[in-house]
């Protein structure tokens, strides 16, 4: 079971914008994610939930999608999500951002799979300015944000092929804007 939510579980960046993703839902999402490992069990990170219409549109606005199609602005007009968990570290528990990076994609992956769990998908978004989402939700002083999730019902069709043996793994998108995202083979990524 683990193997096909895994496989169900992408990178999704169209959504169906009719349907709106709720507070309880959002929180269930977060309630998971902080009972997984911790760095020394600092747990020293936060989470702003962005489900309103005026929160999502701020979000939205201020975050960049699908760095490598440089010629297609993502979300498509009428697909965004209708969600959105902002990851922060407050900086109080621990000032040291580095060390708990390996946090950050931990309880990111464990939202992304309870969501997928309930029919639902996401997408991590790490291109945007931190001290303009800060300002734009009156974030606390005490915290720095870390990455957005995006959360919606999925929209898209996304297709896993098998990257070439030294071919390129960037992903890419047909005519009829089918996402494909190549994965190297078990043999490439085995170090015996």
């Amino acid at each position: 079971m683990i193997r096909e939510l895994v496989q169900k579980t992408r990178s999704f960046r169209g959504f169906d914008s009719s349907y709106k993703v709720t507070e309880s839902q959002l929180r269930d999402f977060v309630d998971c994610a902080r009972l997984t490992a911790s760095s020394m069990n600092i747990q020293p990170l936060k989470y702003y939930l962005a489900f309103s219409d005026e929160d999502v549109k701020t979000v939205l606005s201020l975050s960049k999608w699908a760095a490598a199609l440089k010629d297609m602005h993502l979300p498509h007009p009428g697909k965004e999500p209708t969600a959105f968990i902002v990851i922060c570290q407050d900086l109080s528990i621990s000032p040291n951002t580095g060390t708990f990076q390996k946090d950050v994609g931990i309880v990111a992956q464990t939202i992304l799979l309870a969501a997928s769990e309930q029919g639902l998908g996401g997408c991590c978004i790490g291109n945007f300015n931190k001290d303009k989402v800060k300002e734009a939700l009156s974030l606390p002083q005490n915290v720095e944000v870390q990455l957005i999730l995006a959360v919606g019902r999925p929209d898209e069709k996304i297709v896993l092929v098998e990257a070439k043996k030294e071919g390129s793994t960037a992903y890419y998108r047909d005519e009829n804007d089918v996402h494909y995202v190549p994965k190297r083979a078990l043999e490439q990524v085995l170090l015996n």
